[in-house]
């Protein structure tokens, strides 16, 4: 059998372009090609090369960054199973592509790779880094080896698919690059990235940093707060422009609210004084004291509902995704005044 020689008399035309180039030793079995001409095709001067262990690379030159990811994802599939048949480039589907990432297991990319293919310009392209992570479960019996770095978790986020690749959710896949990271400023930058990009809201970045235990590093601290800060702005920036296209009374913004010649009522973002209504934005984290502060919170709305306030809570979340909806319940609130009783009357101050 020579180089010319087809593999096996088992077509290959199912296979994506990658996934033709990028096999394991169990496909390549499966295909009639014996684990000795495999190794021989490997040797200096040969035309293929192993990527990693029991995976291989059917061609010479430097991989290119689609068959690393295959490549990595493929070295954490157990060893008895191989991946299924897939449709060419000319026919392959969404459902096709979701089939063959789904193909890969449980496995994920995540870290700087998965942010890459999340589209972030805050780090590095793909073919830049020495390393991908792989995020696997805790059971799995594999060690981290060449450019492929392990990530264990007992539960696993649900993945999203990019380019036929299984990756971590951006939450996840920033904790991740985190977790690698010493700068502050590189830090601040991927943090802020995925709220001010729009990738999602902060509130799930430090909910999986503190999951990571990471909030005890000074420099993951100082960017959290920027990150806090990013966040708060972002979410304000959406109340306003609901506010604005959905045609609702213009507030007050971000004023405190006492009784004449009383204690402070506490701070709220927006309130309508002729309508007796106001409105927060629940921004809490898991790095403060949750109990804590939703008892100070209840306490609060408590007080000014006594006195004749509605107070309305959206979340950042429910701002980005469903803004009509967020509207509709401050206009109800807005509406329903009418039928209320007179609220107490109440000094206003700038925040």
């Amino acid at each position: 059998m020579n180089h010319g020689t087809p593999l096996s008399p088992r077509p290959l035309h199912h296979l994506s372009d990658v996934r033709h180039r990028v096999m394991t030793a169990r496909q390549l079995r499966e295909h009639g090609v014996p684990g000795a001409l495999v190794t021989e095709r490997c040797r200096p001067g040969g035309p293929w090369q192993q990527l990693l262990p029991g995976v291989f690379l059917l061609r010479t030159g430097p991989a290119t960054s689609e068959e690393r990811l295959h490549a990595a994802l493929m070295y954490t599939l157990p060893r008895a199973q191989s991946l299924p048949a897939q449709p060419g480039p000319g026919t392959a589907t969404a459902a096709a592509r979701r089939a063959a990432a789904d193909s890969y297991g449980e496995a994920m990319i995540t870290g700087m790779a998965a942010l890459a293919l999340h589209r972030f310009t805050s780090v590095p392209p793909l073919l830049s880094l020495d390393r991908l992570d792989v995020l696997v479960p805790r059971t799995r019996r594999l060690r981290s080896t060449g450019f492929v770095r392990l990530v264990r978790a007992h539960a696993l986020p649900h993945p999203q698919q990019l380019t036929g690749i299984p990756v971590a959710p951006v939450a996840r896949a920033v904790a991740d690059a985190v977790a690698e990271l010493t700068e502050t400023s590189t830090v601040r930058r991927v943090l802020t990235e995925a709220v001010r990009g729009g990738h999602c809201e902060a509130q799930a970045v430090v909910r999986e940093l503190s999951r990571a235990r990471l909030l005890g590093r000074p420099h993951v601290v100082d960017a959290v707060d920027t990150l806090l800060a990013e966040s708060r702005a972002v979410a304000e920036g959406r109340l306003y422009d609901l506010v604005s296209t959905y045609r609702l009374p213009m507030p007050l913004w971000n004023v405190h609210l006492r009784l004449p010649g009383g204690p402070s009522l506490g701070g709220v973002d927006a309130f309508w004084p002729e309508h007796s209504v106001a409105l927060e934005i629940d921004s809490r984290t898991p790095r403060q004291d949750d109990e804590t502060l939703w008892s100070e919170q209840y306490r609060k709305r408590e007080h000014l509902e006594r006195l004749g306030i509605t107070v309305v809570h959206l979340t950042p979340k429910k701002l980005r995704d469903t803004p009509e909806q967020q509207a509709a319940v401050v206009r109800t609130a807005l509406m329903a005044s009418a039928d209320r009783d007179p609220a107490a009357y109440l000094v206003v101050l700038p925040r």
